[in-house]
């Protein structure tokens, strides 16, 4: 998901995408510590993920308090 795609979304479907990126980062490093995750980079998109949807609802804090 891109940076456009999610400031387009309003906080609290932010949030939820923030909560299901943040479940699916726990499964995959459960499944990358029994050693049944095939594709290691996963690991790394879903980090991406997290950290876009943490900048955004970051920028929209900041904003709504300088107004």
């Amino acid at each position: 998901m891109k940076s456009n795609e999610l400031r387009s979304l309003d906080m609290n479907e932010l949030e939820a995408r923030l909560k299901d990126f943040r479940q699916e980062h726990m499964n995959l490093r459960f499944r990358h510590a029994t050693a049944q995750l095939d594709n290691t980079a996963s690991l790394k998109l879903i980090k991406k993920k997290v950290a876009r949807v943490m900048t955004v609802i970051q920028q929209r804090k900041s904003k709504g308090q300088d107004a």
